[in-house]
């Protein structure tokens, strides 16, 4: 891991980005030129974070930030960003793109206080939970954890890992296909290449489409970022491999088409994504709804997109902010304010390492 340089530079607390042009998109034109809308860098939350992955919104405001290569978890604490160390995930094994990844809460939460981990073993993607208990020691603060699903393929590349607690109360998952060519996508006996829903206790939740089974949509190659709109529909980011990246409108059941189509087959057997970028401007991680849009973290792409939504499960034309600004952008999710919370990944092997690096943001949001 590269040498962690120090101190932010001031003056990014206060920037001011309009959008601004943006090619290689299909079906979605370039950037609405009349587009008004501005994003405000308001500060940074917290900086000098060892490959941030996964972020977990606490009651209180503060944040859980996992790191991927570590696999401990830290408390940001929302009025003055002090950190403390909660401890380690045992039995993370980090390697390639797995590690610690994402973290999600219990929607029971005030009651239970389980916190939930998309973790890599040696011998598996899984998902755990433990509970956290902030009145022990620092560095002590996360209980046993116990399993919650096993059996999610391990690679090198394509570990998926983002978890998030749909409306419905069920457990999502995005699974990637573990970089073996793809061929575990089209299989609905295999965990590895789907978005997977689940009870909090990791059964097959109620109404799935293929009986016994968690796998609620297949076909993709890397699914890392999911998130709802108020309509309760879930939408998905799913990497590309060498064309096509995408955002995709999810159906229970439905084939995304990989590794058979990448981006849009016109072919009645899969389903089309929403929108579509190359890979250069994308590279999509999480993904959360604000403000009428998904907001898309790139990592390769090294900016926000904002998707407009429209009506009948379609998108507006894409606008990009931060272009190059922080680097590779990892999370991003929405805090009770209406601000959104985007994390950077340059630490990740991947990224030319800043000051502060790596390090969460708060963006406000200003309307035309």
């Amino acid at each position: 891991m590269p040498h962690r340089l120090r101190g932010l530079a001031a003056a990014l607390l206060a920037l001011v980005l309009e959008p601004v042009a943006c090619t290689g998109l299909s079906p979605a034109p370039a950037v609405n030129p009349g587009a008004t809308d501005v994003v405000q860098v308001r500060g940074t939350v917290a900086q000098d974070l060892d490959t941030p992955w996964g972020i977990a919104l606490l009651p209180d405001g503060a944040l859980l930030v996992g790191s991927r290569d570590t696999g401990r978890i830290a408390r940001i604490a929302a009025a003055d960003g002090a950190r403390t160390d909660l401890g380690a995930v045992p039995g993370v094994a980090p390697g390639g793109e797995g590690g610690l990844l994402g973290l999600a809460l219990s929607p029971h939460y005030a009651a239970d206080r389980l916190v939930y981990a998309y973790a890599t073993t040696d011998t598996d993607n899984r998902i755990l939970r433990f509970r956290y208990d902030p009145e022990q020691p620092a560095g002590a603060q996360l209980g046993p954890p116990q399993t919650v699903l096993t059996g999610i393929p391990k690679g090198t590349y394509h570990d998926g890992g983002r978890i998030a607690f749909g409306p419905d109360g069920m457990l999502y998952a995005g699974a990637g296909d573990s970089g073996k060519g793809g061929a575990i996508a089209q299989d609905t006996g295999s965990l590895g290449g789907k978005i997977l829903r689940m009870t909090p206790d990791g059964a097959p939740a109620p109404g799935n489409p293929f009986p016994g089974s968690v796998v609620y949509s297949y076909g993709h190659r890397n699914v890392q970022g999911l998130a709802w709109d108020p309509q309760g529909r879930l939408w998905a980011s799913e990497f590309g491999q060498n064309t096509w990246d995408e955002l995709n409108l999810i159906r229970p059941g439905g084939n995304y088409g990989w590794p058979t189509v990448e981006g849009t087959g016109n072919r009645p057997e899969f389903v089309d994504p929403v929108v579509t970028w190359h890979p250069d401007a994308a590279s999509p991680s999480g993904i959360a709804y604000a403000d009428g849009a998904i907001w898309m973290a790139a990592l390769r792409g090294a900016r926000l997109w904002r998707i407009p939504l429209a009506g009948a499960g379609t998108a507006g034309p894409p606008q990009e902010f931060l272009n190059g600004t922080y680097g590779r952008l990892r999370t991003v999710l929405t805090d009770r304010d209406g601000t959104l919370l985007v994390s950077t990944s340059n630490t990740d092997g991947r990224g030319d390492v800043r000051p502060g690096d790596d390090r969460v943001l708060r963006l406000g949001l200003r309307a035309p």
